[in-house]
């Protein structure tokens, strides 16, 4: 264990997270995925799944290894954070390279839940007499790519709901539109657009307020802009057909709540503003298993991001 009180394990997997975040827009619909290879206590080699249809991270860890260092796999230990993968899909087997390469041990952060894998690169590497060990800073590598499992287990995009309000609870001033969020939180707004693939207001929001749903105070993709009232309610099983892995709904408060009464939700963030007005429409009240997990302040407002008590675990 080293001073910071980690294991060396549990080191190298931290960096593995760490360029796993790298492919955060371009893996998609593919998950992050980061690889680090270690001989005699240094990293020897290093990659990430950098774009859907190239190279999985392990292939580019073992491609940056030096010609002069290929000698040392044989005793070096491969960290990974996803479950190397055994099935033919765009690429091959990352769990077969691995093999050939002949590495003595292999670190998984957390399984596969994708139907194709699900263990088996696991096994695969067992069986070739490969010592694997699972399960090393598992939660951090599960939450990495929550919105891919949420989509492959329940077959449906990882919801987050999301709204701002004043102090006492409002989100509007006298049922007419308030600006809430600073240029900051809105920058920050923008910013969670831009990594989710489709965000979802309510008709009454969309023909009172006109929003745009773009990132335009932010870099990146805009997210698919889409409308829902009684006529035209969500089809998740349409969502799920058309790839969409993450939803983001910002309102009204009727259509906040509708999702809350489902519990068809996995985040919620909050964004609460140190002012008060007299009249107006109430914020949607937060549930009783929603867990906090972050609680951050910009410019005087607050925003708090909570988790559905099921994802944690």
């Amino acid at each position: 264990m080293n001073r910071n009180g980690m294991t060396e394990d549990e080191k190298y997997m931290r960096r593995c997270l760490q360029l796993a975040r790298c492919g955060q827009q371009n893996a998609k619909p593919n998950p992050m995925v980061g690889a680090v290879i270690v001989a005699k206590g240094t990293i020897i080699g290093e990659g990430y799944h950098v774009r859907c249809g190239q190279g999985h991270a392990e292939v580019n860890a073992f491609a940056s290894v030096r010609p002069e260092d290929e000698p040392l796999l044989k005793d070096a230990t491969l960290y990974v954070s996803l479950e190397p993968c055994s099935h033919y899909g765009k690429t091959p087997p990352c769990a077969d390279l691995i093999v050939r390469k002949g590495v003595r041990r292999v670190v998984v952060g957390c399984i596969d839940e994708f139907a194709e894998v699900q263990g088996r690169g696991i096994k695969k590497l067992r069986d070739a007499g490969i010592d694997v060990t699972v399960g090393v800073l598992e939660a951090e590598c599960k939450a990495l790519n929550r919105r891919f499992f949420t989509f492959h287990r329940l077959h449906r995009p990882y919801i987050i709901l999301k709204w701002a309000q004043t102090a006492n609870g409002f989100i509007d001033d006298h049922f007419r539109p308030l600006a809430i969020s600073t240029p900051f939180t809105q920058m920050l707004s923008h910013k969670l657009r831009a990594e989710e693939d489709a965000i979802l207001v309510g008709r009454v929001t969309d023909e009172r307020e006109h929003p745009q749903l773009t990132v335009r105070h932010w870099e990146g993709p805009n997210p698919k802009r889409m409308i829902i009232d009684r006529q035209h309610p969500l089809n998740m099983e349409s969502l799920y057909a058309h790839g969409i892995q993450s939803l983001i709904v910002e309102g009204g408060a009727r259509t906040l709540q509708s999702f809350l009464e489902q519990d068809l939700w996995d985040e919620i963030r909050v964004e609460t503003a140190p002012i008060t007005v007299t009249d107006g429409t109430r914020a949607p009240q937060l549930p009783a298993n929603a867990v906090m997990i972050d609680r951050q302040c910009f410019d005087g407002n607050q925003i708090c991001c909570l988790s559905h008590e099921i994802v944690l675990r």
